[in-house]
C-alpha cells in the first residue's frame, strides 16, 4: 500500500489544528491528518480527553500530535491555543473547525440559552478560529476546512435543531466569504457537510430511539452510517496540496441522503 505521506496529497512536515478533536469525527480527521504525515495539535474543551486522544493518534500515525485546552466560543481562549500551537511547532498549516453541539427542541418550546450557546459554538467559533489562525497563515499560506452539515441543507425529521441547522448554513456562508476573501493570501477554505454519521452521539440517540435511527436509515440511499473514517479523507484530501484549486467549496458526503431529498 502507497504511504500517504509519499504521495501529492500528504501533509508531511505540516502543522494541522482541529476543535473538537478530542472524540467523534473529530478524532477520525486528527488521525487521518496524522496518518498522511501532519503534526496533529487537537483542541478541544476536554483537554484530558484530548490527551488521550493525541496519544492514541500518536502511536497509531507513529508520528506527532498532542492537545491543547481550547474553548472556542471565547476569542481569547482561541488566541491562547493558537499561540500555543505556534511556540510549540513554530507554524500552523491547516485548521480544522470541528467543534460543534447539536439539541433537538421542537422551534415553539426552544429556549433562548440553547439557541445562544450552539451559535456560539458552531459558527463564532469557527468564524474566531478561522480569524486567528488565519492571521498566521497570511505569510505562507494554508488551508482550512469548516465541518457543516447536510442540515444546513435538508430540514431533518424526525429530529429538530432549529439553532443546529441555523448554524450549520452560516458556515458554508463563511466559508464562501472567507475563500474568496483570503484566496489572493493563499489560504483556501473549504468546508464539508458529513451525512448521518456513526459516532458515539448518534448511536447514542438510536440506541434510545431505534425507530428514529430506522428512519434516518431509510432516508439514506446508501442504507448505512457514514464512518468517521469516510469524512476525514475528504477533510484530509481538502488540507492537501492536491485540492490546490479548491477554495469556497462545499463537498457533502452523505451517502445520497440531499441528494435524493
Amino acid at each position: 500500500m502507497t504511504d500517504a505521506r509519499t504521495t501529492k496529497n500528504g501533509l508531511d512536515g505540516k502543522v494541522a489544528f482541529v476543535t473538537g478533536g478530542a472524540q467523534g469525527i473529530g478524532a477520525a480527521i486528527s488521525a487521518a491528518l496524522a496518518e498522511a504525515g501532519a503534526t496533529v495539535v487537537i483542541g478541544d474543551l476536554d483537554e484530558e480527553r484530548a490527551g488521550r486522544t493525541a496519544g492514541e493518534v500518536a502511536a497509531a500515525a507513529g508520528g506527532k500530535a498532542g492537545a491543547v485546552a481550547v474553548d472556542v466560543t471565547d476569542p481569547v481562549s482561541v488566541a491562547a491555543a493558537a499561540r500555543a500551537t505556534l511556540d510549540r511547532h513554530g507554524r500552523v498549516d491547516v485548521l480544522v473547525n470541528n467543534a460543534g453541539i447539536s439539541n433537538d427542541q421542537p422551534t415553539f418550546e426552544h429556549d433562548d440559552a440553547t439557541w445562544d450557546r450552539t451559535i456560539a459554538v458552531n459558527l463564532s467559533g469557527a468564524f474566531f478560529a478561522a480569524r486567528e489562525f488565519g492571521r498566521h497563515m497570511r505569510e505562507r499560506g494554508g488551508a482550512i476546512v469548516n465541518i457543516s452539515s447536510i442540515a444546513a441543507l435538508v430540514a431533518g425529521s424526525p429530529e429538530r435543531h432549529v439553532a443546529y441547522d441555523v448554524s450549520k448554513a452560516g458556515i458554508i456562508a463563511l466559508t464562501r466569504t472567507l475563500g474568496v476573501e483570503w484566496a489572493p493570501l493563499g489560504i483556501r477554505v473549504n468546508a464539508v457537510a458529513p451525512g448521518y454519521t456513526d459516532t458515539e452521539i448518534l448511536r447514542a440517540v438510536g440506541s434510545a430511539n431505534p425507530e428514529v435511527l430506522d428512519t434516518w436509515l431509510s432516508q439514506v440511499p446508501q442504507r448505512r452510517l457514514i464512518d468517521p473514517a469516510e469524512i476525514a479523507r475528504v477533510v484530509t484530501y481538502l488540507a492537501s496540496d492536491g485540492a490546490s484549486a479548491i477554495t469556497g467549496q462545499l463537498i457533502v458526503a452523505d451517502g445520497g441522503y440531499s441528494a435524493s431529498a
